[in-house]
């Protein structure tokens, strides 16, 4: 999926704008609790903090299945780049299975 397909969520485009930086740290790592935690008002950060926390926690439980899981943390690492850089252009990407998994999260 392209990130243009991916973006078919409707956001404030002033929301996007002031909280395109702090949507980024979502898929830093522990950094996505900042996010998730700070800007409960933006919709746009909000999207891409439950998506940087679902993968988070795939890559930590992954990071314990030696060899295959840590190849897959690679992957996850690579995918969370793209959506790093898609957050920092103002863009949402759905990243597969996290996204889904995402909407379920009642944060």
């Amino acid at each position: 999926m392209t990130p243009e397909q991916g973006s078919v969520l409707n956001f404030d485009p002033k929301d996007v704008e002031e909280n395109k930086v702090i949507a980024a740290l979502s898929y830093l790592s522990i950094l996505v609790f900042i996010p998730l935690l700070t800007k409960k008002d933006s919709k746009f950060a909000q999207a891409h903090a439950k998506q940087g926390l679902v993968m988070l926690i795939a890559a930590v439980v992954l990071s314990f299945i030696p060899i295959a899981g840590w190849a897959l943390d690679i992957v996850i690492f690579i995918i969370g780049l793209v959506a790093l850089i898609n957050a920092l252009q103002g863009k949402y990407w759905k990243v597969p299975l996290a996204h889904d998994l995402a909407q379920k999260l009642n944060i």
